[in-house]
């Protein structure tokens, strides 16, 4: 899963399916990382943790990562919360192969970045819990 810096909703996708894919005992890995390395070590922001926490998601202990093009050999599949970073991710991809892997998030738009209001992160949170439920069934 990845977002522009690793805080807000790459860190909701990353704690919710990881949530979902163990309650269906998937031996899934799961990570999540941003294209900016702003936050690098940092805890998801605070209103993210309690967003999550309203919907019975913990995602209090990750920590921000950077993407970074080692990851195209360790996932099999890259989402990416909106066209600017599917552009940035895919800009790092040296094959056809590690382009593939990497898709929105969303079938159909992208996830609103709910940094700069906050009203939008329980819609935020509720619409990421809602697709990574559809992601289960497809890939599962």
């Amino acid at each position: 899963m990845v977002c522009l810096g690793n805080i807000c909703r790459s860190r909701l996708a990353e704690g919710i399916m990881r949530h979902l894919a163990d309650e269906q005992n998937l031996n899934w890995e799961i990570a999540s990382a941003g294209t900016g390395n702003w936050h690098i070590g940092q805890a998801p922001d605070h209103r993210s943790v309690s967003a999550a926490k309203a919907l019975g998601y913990d995602i209090s202990k990750q920590r921000a990562q950077q993407f970074n093009p080692s990851m195209f050999d360790h996932y099999d599949l890259i989402l990416v919360m909106d066209k600017k970073n599917l552009a940035d991710v895919k800009s790092l991809a040296k094959t056809e192969k590690q382009r593939k892997k990497v898709k929105l998030f969303l079938d159909n738009g992208e996830v609103t970045d709910p940094y700069w209001d906050n009203s939008l992160f329980n819609p935020v949170c509720k619409q990421v819990e809602e697709r990574c439920m559809e992601i289960i069934k497809q890939l599962s």
